[in-house]
């Protein structure tokens, strides 16, 4: 008899929304996702931080603008305390100061509430998958970024090693996620964990100064770091 066939883990979602329309909405694209488990709501900052210091779920949404403390303030907690969480902003706030400030902090995703016309639940699976969810007018501030005149690109300062060199493990991950692969299969392909893909990534945006997996695909290609 034939083996079963595997079937995804169920991902356990959480969000931080101080919106209660919003929440309810945001929720029930979840519940409707048999992939997805709803296992916490929180209306501020505070609520947040409380749950999380407890646990973390596999992906968090945030809203930047609660009503107590700065949403970026939950997106560091959550990053720092649980780098394996996935997290995904969807705020009100387009300008390039919170969306280079919330991908800094950690933030896997940024989506604005205005250019929310699909389900939730895609943009979710999406970022489990290793994707980066990004609005476009978001994608185009960060490219926009990159491509602009006189953008100091990582350099090696006097005496200080040679940090924009790529390790040979961090150019085999780099180019795998530059392919398509996600966080998991590129743990797989490589026998590493998906942990450990984290955090070798967070050493690939130090040395390119970049803040997210776009950006550090469109830095190494530019110095032609990655095939």
């Amino acid at each position: 008899m034939a083996a079963a066939p595997e079937t995804a883990p169920i991902a356990r979602v959480a969000m931080v929304e101080d919106d209660r329309d919003t929440r309810a909405r945001l929720a029930a694209s979840i519940r409707a996702q048999g992939s997805l488990r709803l296992v916490a709501e929180y209306a501020t900052g505070a609520e947040a931080l409380a749950g999380l210091d407890s646990g973390a779920p596999d992906v968090l949404l945030v809203d930047l603008g609660l009503p107590d403390i700065s949403g970026l303030e939950v997106v560091r907690f959550a990053a720092g305390r649980h780098p394996d969480c996935d997290i995904l902003v969807i705020s009100i706030f387009g300008d390039e100061a919170n969306v280079l400030a919330a991908l800094e902090a950690g933030a896997r995703g940024y989506l604005l509430k205005g250019s929310l016309q699909h389900d939730i639940a895609f943009d979710i699976q999406d970022i489990r998958n290793g994707g980066s969810p990004l609005s476009p007018v978001i994608a185009r501030q960060v490219l926009k970024r990159l491509q602009a005149p006189g953008r100091e690109s990582p350099t090696k300062t006097a005496g200080a090693e040679d940090e924009t060199i790529l390790t040979a493990r961090e150019g085999e991950i780099l180019n795998a996620i530059s392919r398509g692969f996600s966080y998991a299969e590129t743990a797989q392909m490589l026998g590493i964990s998906v942990g450990t893909v984290h955090t070798f990534l967070k050493r690939i945006y130090r040395k390119l100064a970049v803040h997210s997996k776009t950006e550090a695909v469109f830095e190494a290609n530019r110095l032609g770091l990655i095939r």
